[in-house]
């Protein structure tokens, strides 16, 4: 996951939910416990209103016809009593439980022991049961009697289902709640990781050259290190720029004069061409040499403002049809207006430049150019030549290396248009192409 925002978002979201889960669960135990246990109250309160009623005589336990909880005087109404012997034999049972197995009690208990649960009828019908055993002394009469009641759980599991869904309301609406102030506190709080994005866009479209703005100090390492690489990026280029400009300029003259003078001195004609040759080995030296020094600059080149590429392939393309005219050369371009390339326009003018000049030197008549913007920038150039073995493509990449020595050139198109490749994060490869040549494809990083 590649956004920050995304991730936070995630992650918070992920703590939330385990949160409210465990705060539902908690609230939930704490109600049900604290319902149930306020039920067993009322159910020990009964049974000590029915000890209080309750008269022993003639070992049988004596209790009012109507009992002061009305619910105990009605069959079937939910709420039922029983009394037990020291055996668990039935010796008093409220008019509400007319069933003899129905509802299960706790019987037979030790004297001072109190037993509350819930259990179940052979129905599956839950019941939340409450009994007490108490020494019964009348005289000289001593009897273990358990009172007992039970409480049917509908009415308990219809308060528990009414809390759950009230409790799950709210949580669900706090949820999104705390949803959507933890979305406008994390876009406040990621607000100056957008600023250094929208200023790093306008550096790269040349609108501005540095960080202008203010932002916390938690990202002052950032944003001052980065100026710092964009004025020592900017001073480092104009130093080259100025050498650049300084070395051409010194050694424009000297083989100027060289030239001229093996122009007009009186020399073998032998002697002449190989002066000749040699210097032109030295213009193509120097401009290889200083290609590689300004190749240096694709480093930068998501800094550097977007080029158009169809007008340049458009300038180059007429060049090159004027220099070879003798060929008729029938070039065909495939490429979007919108596509660009970031960085030098010099180097884009090198690369494609180096591929087309090469195509067309080998064609037959047919060149294609095309270029290519899904996941960097890719530029293929096509000929109906007599295309490159495969086991020479490698070789033919290293400078100096050459297809055929006795055509003219000093092989180190495709090495300048290799090193160019790799300094912009990309690669330069070769192909059989349709139409009977070679396919030169040259990727870089838009």
């Amino acid at each position: 996951m590649r956004s920050l925002q995304a991730r936070i978002l995630l992650g918070a979201t992920f703590v939330l939910v385990l949160f409210l889960l465990l705060t539902h669960l908690a609230l939930d135990q704490a109600f049900h416990d604290a319902a149930r246990t306020a039920r067993e109250e009322r159910l020990l309160g009964q049974i000590y209103l029915l000890m209080a009623a309750a008269e022993f005589e003639n070992r049988r336990v004596v209790l009012p016809q109507d009992l002061v909880e009305p619910r105990l005087n009605l069959p079937a109404s939910g709420l039922y009593a029983r009394v037990f012997d020291a055996t668990g034999e039935t010796v008093w049972a409220s008019a509400s439980a007319i069933d003899a197995t129905r509802p299960p009690f706790p019987v037979a208990l030790s004297p001072g022991a109190r037993r509350a649960a819930i259990q179940r009828d052979e129905a599956g019908q839950g019941y939340l049961t409450q009994g007490f055993a108490v020494l019964w002394a009348v005289g000289d009469q001593r009897e273990v009697l358990t009172f007992a009641v039970a409480e049917d759980l509908s009415a308990f599991e219809e308060e528990l289902g009414r809390f759950r869904a009230s409790l799950a309301t709210w949580l669900g609406a706090m949820a999104l709640l705390l949803l959507a102030a933890l979305l406008a506190a994390m876009r406040w709080g990621l607000r100056p990781l957008r600023r250094v994005a929208a200023e790093v866009a306008a550096i790269e479209s040349g609108a501005q050259a540095e960080l202008r703005g203010t932002y916390p100090r938690e990202l002052h390492s950032l944003t001052d290190n980065l100026n710092a690489l964009l004025t020592h990026q900017g001073a480092q280029q104009r130093r080259l720029d100025h050498a650049l400009g300084d070395l051409a300029h010194s050694l424009k003259t000297p083989l100027a004069v060289l030239r001229a003078s093996v122009e007009e001195t009186a020399m073998a004609g032998e002697a002449r061409a190989l002066m000749t040759e040699q210097l032109g080995r030295m213009d193509h030296l120097v401009d290889y040499q200083l290609q590689r020094a300004r190749s240096g600059a694709g480093a930068a080149a998501g800094l550097a403002p977007p080029v158009a590429i169809r007008p340049v392939v458009d300038r180059l393309v007429a060049a090159l049809t004027k220099v070879h005219r003798d060929k008729a050369l029938e070039v065909s371009i495939d490429c979007d207006d919108r596509l660009s390339f970031r960085g030098p326009e010099g180097d884009l003018m090198e690369v494609v430049g180096n591929l087309l000049d090469n195509a067309c030197k080998w064609c037959a008549r047919r060149v294609r150019i095309g270029v290519v913007g899904e996941g960097g920038l890719a530029i293929r150039v096509e000929d109906d030549g007599p295309g490159i073995p495969s086991g020479r493509r490698e070789a033919l990449l290293e400078r100096g290396a050459r297809a055929d020595e006795l055509a003219p050139g000093h092989g180190i198109g495709l090495a300048v248009v290799r090193e160019l490749c790799l300094a912009y994060g990309g690669r330069l490869g070769i192909e059989d192409s349709p139409l009977g040549g070679a396919l030169i494809e040259a990727r870089l990083a838009r």
